[in-house]
């Protein structure tokens, strides 16, 4: 082997390790634990986001009743001009 060869094996391998403990000392932080305001607060957005839900459905189900009652108008208006 050359001693450019060396050398950028060298270098090659010293890459390799560096990276390595890199990607080791990553792994091994840890987040951490969430406070009680955390807890708290995930705990209302949870909640918010279910009353929300709950009337997302309730709107849902307001337009579905307003749709068929439109629907059966527009039934109701057909058959009365066929009548005449």
């Amino acid at each position: 082997m050359t001693t450019t060869t060396k050398r950028l094996l060298a270098a090659l391998l010293a890459g390799t390790f560096a990276t390595a403990a890199t990607v080791s000392v990553a792994q091994t932080q840890t987040t951490p634990e969430p406070t009680h305001a955390e807890k708290k607060a995930a705990k209302k957005q949870a909640e918010a986001d279910k009353d929300a839900n709950v009337a997302q459905a309730k709107v849902n189900k307001k337009k579905e009743s307003q749709s068929k009652a439109n629907e059966a108008a527009a039934a109701n208006l057909k058959n009365a001009k066929k009548a005449d």
